[in-house]
């Protein structure tokens, strides 16, 4: 592993990310960069359990250490499904660097030139359909809460630019954990894939003994007024039906890190955070590990999915997904960071998100059901969130 000694601009390291074996973190605290690839995660060994996933990435990086490599760590993509597809790899360098900054102006005037042609799926009177059947569902109490995503499918008239398209997550989203990386091809077209964004929400972070989990559930749409934009913050800070929804996630993170801790602090009340788009309640837990060994990727598939993506009872919501929805979320909704040798590690929610490849695009967003909840504010909330992406491209429409 090498840490830069040069400075360089944000943009110059950006347009180091390179498409077919890179990945790329920006956080507020760290900038992380990879290139090449040492060894993946096989392909033939997804249904074997987290067990058996956990040792093949402790091989993985032993290996590495074999050939060389003082400090060796994993980093990729993990899907809302994991027993169909990973992208797990160990890459040849490693570059850790400062947070990004951006002193010269961001223009944007080369990606929204670009024509798009946009397809909501589903289509947004369909969505209200599925928020429907989502609510007789918890009305039946078959469940407690359930996540509905819609996806808006975007064809431009000209391959996208992934590095000018990273540049414009990471300068407009701070304050968010902007991530890049490259997918398996996908069909026969084999053509590259890229998945790329700007969330908000740390799953886990793990340093030595100490944990860290930042969930968000409970959301409201930013406002251009800044009066307007503090009554709404003020508003789901005291909804109680926010707060419910908010209880439900921080109860279960809590609940699946307290086995693996001395002692978990978990605060009484939420607080707000705030991106360029949306209102988010949030909560930081904080905790101190038993067995310091505990990987961070460990605490992560342990958490994972949590009910911020998925929702209660886990498994049944996980089918009811299935059900409802009227496509395949394949990476989003998943997990995505690095693990070093040592366990220490970050795992970020792959949230306000998309698929790239070439020309095409794959938008994603989600809003969690919860007995309350009516379908125009949750298609709404989705609206909001596809703006994440929507605004990195140049387009300030909401679809």
């Amino acid at each position: 592993m090498s840490n830069t000694t040069r400075n360089k601009t944000a943009k110059e390291i950006i347009h180091e990310y390179e498409i077919d074996s890179s990945f790329f973190l920006s956080t507020p605290q760290r900038t992380l960069l990879t290139k090449g690839i040492v060894t993946k995660y096989p392909d033939d060994d997804l249904n074997n359990g987290t067990g058996q996933m956990l040792e093949q990435i402790r091989k993985m990086l032993s290996n590495a250490k074999l050939q060389g490599m003082n400090d060796p760590i994993v980093v990729g993509a993990i899907p809302f499904d994991y027993t169909k597809s990973l992208q797990l790899f160990v890459p040849k360098e490693v570059e850790k660097l400062g947070p990004l900054s951006f002193v010269e102006e961001i223009r944007k005037e080369d990606l929204s030139k670009i024509k798009y042609e946009m397809t909501p799926v589903p289509e947004r009177k369909e969505y209200g359909e599925y928020v429907a059947k989502a609510l007789k569902k918890i009305t039946n109490h078959e469940l407690s809460k359930i996540v509905l995503a819609r996806s808006l499918h975007v064809k431009a008239d000209k391959k996208i630019a992934i590095h000018k398209l990273i540049q414009s997550l990471v300068a407009q989203n701070s304050n968010s954990y902007t991530f890049a990386v490259n997918l398996p091809q996908s069909g026969l077209r084999e053509r590259k894939r890229t998945l790329l964004g700007a969330s908000p929400e740390l799953l886990v972070s793990k340093s030595g003994s100490y944990v860290c989990s930042n969930p968000l559930a409970g959301s409201a749409p930013r406002s251009k007024d800044p009066k307007e934009d503090q009554r709404r913050a003020e508003q789901l800070l005291h909804s109680s039906k926010d707060r419910y929804e908010h209880k439900f996630v921080v109860d279960a993170v809590a609940q699946t890190l307290k086995p693996f801790c001395t002692n978990l602090e978990v605060p009484t009340e939420p607080s707000l955070i705030q991106t360029e788009t949306m209102w988010h309640l949030s909560t930081e837990i904080r905790g101190q590990l038993a067995n310091p060994s505990t990987t961070a990727l460990e605490l992560g598939l342990a958490l994972h999915p949590t009910p911020a993506v998925c929702g209660a009872p886990t498994n049944l919501a996980k089918e009811a997904i299935q059900e409802i929805e009227a496509f395949n979320r394949d990476y989003y909704s998943g997990m995505v960071g690095w693990s070093d040798a040592d366990g220490n590690g970050e795992w970020i929610v792959t949230i306000r998100c998309a698929e790239v490849e070439d020309d095409l695009l794959k938008l994603y967003a989600g809003a969690g059901i919860v007995a309350g909840s009516k379908a125009d504010s949750e298609l709404a909330e989705t609206s909001a969130k596809l703006r994440t992406m929507l605004l990195s491209m140049g387009i300030s429409s909401e679809y």
